[in-house]
């Protein structure tokens, strides 16, 4: 992380010395266009484009992590280790249930997704490409199914 930060701060401080650059050269110029105001342009823009991409890479890092954090938390909630202390009842009241469950429930709503994407999902449930996930009578929480 330190190293994304460290690249934008590059990135933004180029492009801010740039800027200043293209300002001191036309002031310098007497607001003519020169030889060197196309050269301070020119850098300009590809500082620009730079920082773009330094911003873009750093976006990028944020919603990984987000997406990683999201990801612990639900697998922590669903499994039920709460505070640091696995097989603790989560906060919401629901029993917590088997990592491997929690994936075949995933996966299960991943098939769904598709479906409805491919809009499968609004015609009668024979025409399903793909049958959804069986539920398994060994967990209670399709018992009641």
């Amino acid at each position: 992380m330190d190293n994304i930060v460290d690249a934008l701060n590059n990135a933004y401080q180029e492009f801010v010395a740039a800027a200043a650059g293209v300002l001191e050269v036309k002031e310098s110029s007497g607001g003519q266009k020169t030889a060197a105001t196309d050269a301070a342009l020119e850098n300009f823009k590809q500082r620009w484009e730079l920082f773009r991409v330094a911003c873009d890479q750093a976006e990028e890092f944020v919603e990984s992590v987000k997406q990683r954090i999201g990801s612990e938390c639900l697998v922590d909630e669903a499994t039920g280790y709460v505070a640091g202390k696995p097989g603790q009842a989560a906060s919401t009241g629901l029993p917590p249930i088997s990592a491997v469950r929690l994936e075949q429930m995933s996966k299960a709503v991943r098939w769904l997704v598709i479906e409805l994407q491919h809009g499968s999902g609004a015609t009668g449930s024979s025409s399903h490409p793909h049958p959804p996930a069986p539920f398994d009578a060994r967990f209670s929480e399709d018992a009641a199914q």
